[in-house]
Parts: C-alpha cells; structure tokens; sequence
C-alpha cells in the first residue's frame, strides 16, 4: 500500500520509538517507547477523524494475511490479536498454515504489524534471557514454560496499548465530540469486513500449565517499552 506523506512520517516516527524500545532490552530505559509508539499511531488516527479523512486507509478496511513464524504460533497469535484490537482492527488464525489475516483500515493494521514486529523482538529476548526451565525431578519445561510466556505477554501488552489508546481516544472526544462515533461506525464496517470475508468464527481457547511461565510473561510485558513517559520529539 502506498502511504501519504503525513503517515509516512508517523511511522517513522514509530519505528524509531521501537528500535530504540529493541536496542535497549528491557532495562529501565526501555520503560519509555512503545505506549508512545501507541498514544502517536492513535493520536494520528483522531486527527485524520476530526479533519474528515482517513489518512491511507482508502475507501474502506480491507485485509492482510502473514505468517506468524513457529513455534509457539497460538500464544503470538494471542499477543497479535491484543495489538490489532487497541488499533480499531480484528485478526483471524488459520491454524492450518499458520498464517493470520487482520481486518480493519491500511493505516489502522500498517500500525499493528509495526507494533507487533517490535513487540516480537521485545518478548523473545525476554524470554531466552529467562533461559531454561525443568521441574524438580530435571524434566525439561522449557516449551510450557515458554507458550506460558508468551500468551501471558500478550495479554499484559493487550491491556497496555488498550490504556494508551483509550487515553489518546478519552483527550479527543474532550476536544471533538464527533471522533467517537465516527470510530464507533469504522469499527462497525470493520466487523462486518470479518463477517463477510470469513462468516462465523469461533474463539481459540488457550489453556497453560506453567506458572512460573505466566509471572515471567507478565513481568516482561510491564517492562516492555510502551514509551508512556518519553518526550516525543516534533
């Protein structure tokens, strides 16, 4: 998709906030990026609302399908469909080639898998610095342990951008009534994207045996660099 110059910007923007979330790898700098990643991608998103447009999003949502790269492609499909949904989009798995599709609008799901490429990078290093794990007979647990990891980072992530973007959503509505229910019908049409591409869907339940794997992923995702205290530059 080609990008107007403005959301261009934006992204660069994200991006940079990203790289520097990757590069610092969970130390207390790393505390201060990606909520300000968020809180710009979704203030970008309101100001192209209260003007009337839709910056790169064309007519309407569409679709983009990737693979989610193995192992362990339920819980990242988990934590990618936390980031779509902070970012106004849907996600469907399908199970049988690992893939996923997100619904919503260009710039809308542009965002979530700049987001979610960042947030991959974030977890796995946290992950494989937590190192190996076995119970108290020497059983390896290392695959429990980590698909506990990673569904328990995506919900913690999931709930933090949802924050960031009710935050950016709660100031606009302040300022400009009209935003709210104009994203209240993209997100209608959004649904109704899904209902028509892909029909009844059902919900993937995901059950983990890991305790020690849920505190890890939970303990990362808080460390994550949502950036809600980091100056944005101009």
């Amino acid at each position: 998709m080609t990008l107007d110059p403005q959301q261009q910007k934006v992204l660069e923007k994200v991006r940079a906030l990203l790289a520097k979330a990757e590069s610092t790898t969970f130390g207390p700098e790393a505390e201060q990026c990606t909520a300000k990643a968020q809180e710009l991608l979704s203030r970008h998103r309101l100001e192209g609302l209260e003007l009337g447009v839709d910056a790169g999003t064309g007519a309407g949502p569409g679709r983009r399908r990737f693979v989610i790269e193995a192992p362990y492609v339920r819980p990242k499909f988990h934590l990618l469909t936390g980031i779509a949904r902070a970012n106004h989009c849907e996600t469907v798995l399908h199970t049988a080639t690992d893939e996923a599709t997100i619904v919503g609008y260009g710039s809308d799901v542009d965002a979530v898998l700049v987001l979610y490429t960042s947030l991959l990078v974030q977890g796995t290093a946290a992950m494989l610095a937590e190192g190996s794990a076995a119970d108290r007979a020497g059983r390896s647990r290392t695959r429990s342990f980590r698909h506990a990891f990673w569904l328990s980072f995506g919900q913690r992530i999931g709930e933090r951008l949802r924050a960031a973007t009710a935050t950016a959503e709660a100031s606009a509505a302040t300022a400009t009534p009209g935003v709210l229910p104009v994203l209240a019908r993209r997100d209608a049409l959004v649904a109704e994207e899904l209902r028509n591409a892909f029909g009844p869907l059902r919900s993937i339940r995901a059950s983990v045996s890991n305790a020690a794997g849920i505190d890890a992923g939970r303990r990362a995702a808080e460390r994550a660099d949502l950036g809600d205290r980091q100056p944005l530059d101009p």
